[in-house]
């Protein structure tokens, strides 16, 4: 653990166990991080201090693990202040590594109250952001369906349940199993919860189905094998983690009478991800793999939206992942699934932005898109998108289609594989997006659909752009 002589920090241990946990020797920490081999080795061995600005050239080039290695009270207070000035409202030149140092040092509750009146603030722009999308779109009051309502109680818990997901994460380890195998969950079922467990055909395009009554538990015969995997996982999670979701449903505050059942079947779907992908093995499997998602689900034997899906879930306290971005887009544009560890926010009614890559990889399935793409706050994202098809058994119906998309803020870069496709350094090089048509204040696009809301347009009638309209 660091230790502190007067006001200098040593962290020799800290600085050798992060290297190890990257990979990096010697020679390739230091030039990560722009020191010279003699100073780093120095550093490691308690030899010299580690200063403020060597602090902030650990926290830039390892974010994740830098931060998660610093365990006393100034450091974590420290982390959670540079991350609320990593907001683009604030420039480096207003507060640098010794401002932030010296706020930590001499004003630690000025510092927790800014961190804290920070994140209210993102709150309350989240919340604008979406009475703006709903009058934008003409949604009236609060009429979110059901399903909007669970899907944005998911949000607003940071999409991590944390009762049901250790509750998962200890009965993979008792099964000890990577991956689970479908035989393995079948004999789960019925040794614990006297369930059978059969395949079968049936032209309805039926998934799951649970005869309570017999205990027998029948799946589709034309799924894929890792869809017949998370339907099995999902009953078990079901019967055997019933009393933590009820207990969550039971607090959540819904308005719809449906939302309850709804959220409870979201819960079991959590868990049954939590269960497949377990939360500490996944996240450093992840991370090794530098969140090539094809390899995650090799090694676990799920499908790739489900991959996804876990990697934007890893939100435990001082056990957090990259925080990803996570949506699914439908043939339509409609957005079915979306959550946001990042600064980056859907729209809630409506579609997304038509330059964001994700809607060519509607159209084109099975090839994985990467994109540089710019907000207009400036902040700039990679991601990464594949359309995918899902089977329906019959020639009678249509696959269901849709594009599943992923992304982090450009900071993690290193840790996202798919950025290696993309020229990070080069800001002319993004493609500049924005939530939606409506939300969006960008003056210059030619695929706007909508004039942003609440502002004026000017319509020349002698003059004719791509866009009919100029915003004024």
């Amino acid at each position: 653990m660091a230790r502190r002589t007067g006001t200098r920090l040593f962290a020799g241990h800290e600085l050798r166990a992060l290297r190890n946990r990257v990979g990096l020797g010697q020679a390739a920490m230091a030039a990560r991080v722009g020191l010279s081999v003699s100073y780093l080795s120095q550093l490691e061995n308690d030899d010299r201090p580690v200063t403020p600005a060597v602090t902030e050239a650990f926290a830039r080039a390892f974010p994740i693990d830098w931060n998660a290695a610093q365990a006393d009270d100034a450091e974590r207070r420290l982390a959670a202040l540079r991350e609320a000035f990593a907001n683009p409202l604030f420039t480096s030149e207003e507060f640098g590594p010794q401002q932030l140092h010296r706020a930590v040092e001499q004003q630690p509750l000025f510092a927790d109250q800014f961190v804290r009146l920070h994140d209210a603030y993102r709150r309350a722009e989240e919340r604008l952001q979406m009475v703006d999308d709903r009058i934008a779109s003409g949604v009236p009051g609060d009429d979110r369906l059901p399903w909007e309502e669970v899907r944005d109680w998911f949000h607003e818990a940071g999409n991590y349940v944390d009762s049901i997901d250790r509750a998962a994460e200890a009965l993979a380890h008792e099964l000890d199993a990577e991956p689970l195998s479908e035989t393995l969950v079948a004999h789960v079922l019925k040794s614990r919860h006297g369930v059978d467990v059969v395949t079968t055909s049936d032209d309805g395009g039926m998934l799951r189905r649970f005869d309570r009554a017999r205990g027998l538990l029948s799946i589709g015969a034309a799924q894929p094998a890792e869809t017949r995997r998370f339907m099995l996982a999902h009953q078990l999670a079901q019967l055997e983690f019933r009393d933590q979701i009820a207990a969550v449903a039971g607090q959540a505050r819904l308005r719809a009478p449906e939302g309850l059942p709804l959220l409870s079947v979201g819960l079991a779907n959590y868990a049954a991800g939590a269960l497949l992908m377990p939360y500490g093995r996944f996240r450093e499997t992840a991370r090794a793999m530098r969140h090539d998602i094809d390899r995650l689900c090799q090694r676990f034997g799920v499908s790739f939206e489900q991959a996804c899906h876990r990697l934007s879930t890893l939100q435990r306290p001082a056990e957090r992942g990259v925080p990803l971005f996570f949506c699914r887009v439908d043939m339509a544009g409609n957005i079915t699934k979306r959550h946001s560890a990042t600064r980056l926010q859907f729209a809630r009614f409506g579609g997304a932005c038509p330059l964001w890559i994700v809607h060519e990889a509607v159209a084109i399935a099975d090839r994985i898109h990467v994109q540089l793409a710019e907000m207009p706050d400036g902040v700039r994202y990679v991601s990464m998108a594949k359309g995918l098809v899902k089977p329906s058994g019959s020639f009678t119906r249509a696959p269901r289609r849709f594009a599943v998309a992923l992304g982090c803020e450009v900071e993690h870069a290193r840790d996202f594989i798919y950025a290696d496709a993309l020229d990070i350094g080069n800001l002319e090089a993004a493609t500049p997006i924005g939530i939606s048509c409506r939300l969006c204040p960008r003056q210059a696009c030619d695929q706007r659909a909508f004039p942003p809301a609440g502002r004026a347009i000017a319509v020349d009638a002698d003059r004719r752009d791509v866009v009919p309209y100029r915003v004024a």
